[in-house]
Order: C-alpha cells, then sequence, then structure tokens
C-alpha cells in the first residue's frame, strides 16, 4: 500500500518526466508536497523504490523512472500518516560538542519520529566522530520512550554477539550516566565514539566488545564519556 504522499509524489514525477523528459528536483518535489525538509522527500523515494514503483538510475543527475503506478485498490493512497520506512545513511557528524537530538514524550506506536542520524560509529576499533545535524531518519514511535534521542549507523562486526551487526542503524537515548552493563556510545579522550559495554570497577572504566575476536579496553574514569544508551535497532534486509 502506499501512503498519500508516497502516491502524490509517484504521480509528480511521472507526469514531470513525461513533461520535460527529465525528474523533479529534491526542492521542486518538496514545494509540491508542501514538505519542511528535502530529508521527508529522500524518504518517500527510498520507499517507493523498495514498492517497486521507482528506480533511481545510477550515475546520472535527477535519473528517476517511474517503473508502474497504482493499478488496485490495494496499492492506492491511504491515511496511515507519515511514512515510516528508513534507510541508513553514513553521515559525518561531532561527538566531541553538544549532541542534540529529538526530544520526544510518551508516542503512540502509529507515530513515526525524525531523528538525527549522526553517522557511522566503530562498532570495532573507536573512530573520530563528526556532526552533521541536517540529515534525519523516521523512526517508528514504538522504539522511543522520553528524552533526547539520536540515531547512529555501525560499522564494525564487534559488537554482533549482542545482535548488532555491521551496517545495522541503532537508536541511542541521549544520557551521561548509564548502568553498568548497558551498551553506550562512549566518547574515548574527547575525539573517538565507540559502541560497547560499559563496565566500571574501582577507578576503572571498561570497554567491552561482544565478540571474542576483539579485547576489552580499560581506561582511567577521566579518559571515558558516556554520549548515550543503546534503546533500539533498526535493520534493513
Amino acid at each position: 500500500m502506499l501512503t498519500k504522499k508516497q502516491h502524490q509524489l509517484l504521480l509528480f514525477i511521472r507526469d514531470r518526466v513525461a513533461r520535460d523528459g527529465v525528474a523533479p528536483s529534491f526542492d521542486e518535489m518538496k514545494e509540491a508536497l508542501e514538505l519542511q525538509s528535502k530529508s521527508g522527500i529522500h524518504r518517500l523515494i527510498m520507499a517507493l523504490e523498495e514498492r517497486g514503483f521507482l528506480r533511481r538510475l545510477p550515475h546520472r543527475a535527477r535519473a528517476l523512472e517511474v517503473i508502474k503506478v497504482p493499478d488496485s485498490m490495494a496499492e492506492r493512497p491511504h491515511e496511515r500518516g507519515p511514512e515510516r520506512g528508513f534507510t541508513p545513511n553514513v553521515i559525518t557528524g561531532n561527538f566531541s560538542g553538544a549532541m542534540p537530538g529529538a526530544s520526544v514524550k510518551a508516542s503512540a506506536p502509529q507515530e513515526s519520529i525524525d531523528l538525527p542520524l549522526y553517522g557511522k560509529i566503530a562498532a570495532g576499533t573507536p573512530i573520530e566522530a563528526l556532526r552533521n545535524p541536517t540529515e534525519h531518519i523516521g523512526v517508528p514511535g514504538a522504539l522511543l520512550g522520553t528524552g533526547e534521542h539520536y540515531a547512529l549507523t555501525i560499522d564494525g562486526d564487534s559488537m554482533v554477539d549482542a545482535g548488532i551487526m555491521d551496517g545495522d542503524t541503532v537508536i541511542i537515548k541521549r544520557c551521561d550516566v548509564a548502568e553498568n552493563g548497558a551498551i553506550v556510545v562512549a566518547l574515548v579522550d574527547n575525539e573517538e565514539a565507540t559502541l560497547k559495554r560499559l563496565r566500571r570497577k574501582g577507578d576503572t572504566v571498561a570497554l567491552e566488545p561482544a565478540n571474542k575476536s576483539y579485547e576489552t579496553r580499560i581506561f582511567g574514569p577521566d579518559r571515558v564519556r558516556v554520549q548515550g544508551r543503546l534503546v533500539g535497532l533498526l535493520r534493513r534486509y
């Protein structure tokens, strides 16, 4: 089934390609659908691709091909609310400063919340993470509680035994403290971010992988800052 916005966008692209021979720009699509950001258009296009209605042609700018249009009542638009699909993206970000997220109150399961996607985080060796708060993904509200949340894309396999795979998108609740054993985003020496299980003992902090091929790293208490706690995971097959 298509949402109303998906249906509108598909027909708009079809008509513009037929008229001009080229697909409209993201700005034109955003204006036509009266959306606030181009990230919303991106999600709609990806959803139409996944459903087999639209195809993006590689190595060509603004190259969209409409494969089919809805021809049955089951595929016509319906009033379900915002698009809920998502596609993980790797975006540069900066964890060394403040990390604004989406502040969420208790949400109904049917709602979709736009979360900032702060980029690629190593689940193996820590990497420097840079911030770009202009990219967002839609996340089912059922995954979120109260507070501020953001999303990260996993790069690496050190957390596979915890069910976190390379390429997964993890949902993080922003916080600066976490209980022993929680999986957290940890900032090491104010410049490297990693996703690990947190263990504290005395004056030491251990960042523990969930893969026997990796070693637990031990730090002094002043070298590690918690940037958030894992609360959800999204995976695309």
